[in-house]
């Protein structure tokens, strides 16, 4: 009894193609990318942010000297201040003492021997010298004499006294003042070491900004690179699946085989059957230009 089988297969013509694009895939996979593949790179470090690394390197501690100068100032404002803090010593007056002060001395007793020549004629003149008027009178000029000398002495010590308060008060505002001074400057020098350090701080951020920009566009070029290197190497493969797709939508074609249970096909018959059948895949494929 003979049996029918349909079998559904592609145009011989459509096998040839298939069949020459295999070959091409395998070829094209068996062997690695011309050149390799390219390695994967990272952009160093750009100029603008090796200039950044300097410049931060260099300014570390550059707020030092500032800081030590404002610290000698306070110390030396410090000490001017504890010296301002003093007593004022009345031993002080002695240099603000009149130093024409033995004259006035002399002037005074000059003036009361001239009183006692006088007093001591106008006794003799009343015939009264020696007696107890003479003497009273000479005791009252040498108590006034005594009493004028005090009080030049004592004008002269308090204006002494006077001059010398004034003299320190005047060095304890100047004292206070520099004290003033000499702090005010120390907190500028702080301040601008301060500013300077802020401000070194600032350039190197914004150069630390502009190389990571530039560093970014390194970084792109050579992603750039690397992508074409890609792109060429796998375009052929591209292509294959291109050729793929369109192959993959051509048309099949319907054959029927029919066969006898009854009786086995002789040799002869299964060998013309394959000569046959392999003469028309290479009239395909010599057709299409494969062969």
């Amino acid at each position: 009894m003979a049996t029918e089988t349909i079998i559904q297969r592609e145009a011989p013509e459509i096998e040839a193609y298939k069949l020459g694009l295999m070959q091409q895939a395998k070829g094209l996979t068996s062997a690695p990318p011309t050149g390799g593949l390219p390695a994967i790179k990272a952009a160093g470090t750009s100029g603008l942010q090796q200039q950044a690394q300097n410049l931060a390197t260099a300014g570390i501690g550059g707020y030092q000297p500032q800081l030590t100068a404002a610290q000698a100032a306070f110390t030396s404002g410090i000490g001017t201040l504890a010296g301002s803090q003093g007593m004022y010593d009345p031993n002080m007056a002695a240099g603000f003492m009149n130093p024409y002060q033995q004259a006035v001395a002399d002037e005074i007793n000059r003036a009361y021997d001239i009183q006692q020549r006088q007093a001591a004629g106008q006794a003799v003149g009343a015939g009264a010298f020696g007696g107890s008027r003479a003497q009273i009178a000479q005791q009252e000029i040498d108590r006034n004499r005594a009493s004028a000398l005090a009080k030049a002495q004592a004008d002269n010590f308090l204006q002494a006294q006077q001059a010398a308060q004034q003299a320190f008060e005047a060095q304890q505002g100047r004292a206070l003042q520099g004290a003033q001074q000499l702090g005010q400057f120390g907190v500028q020098q702080a301040a601008l070491g301060e500013l300077g350090s802020n401000l070194a701080r600032q350039d190197v951020n914004l150069l630390s900004q502009l190389g990571e920009t530039q560093r970014g566009i390194d970084q792109a070029q050579l992603e750039a690179q690397r992508q074409t290197q890609m792109q060429q190497i796998f375009e052929p493969y591209q292509r294959l699946g291109f050729y793929s797709d369109i192959l993959r939508g051509a048309p099949t074609t319907q054959q029927t085989l029919t066969t006898s249970a009854a009786a086995n096909p002789s040799l002869l018959n299964q060998i013309v059957g394959g000569a046959a059948t392999g003469l028309g895949l290479y009239g395909a494929a010599n057709k299409t230009g494969l062969i």
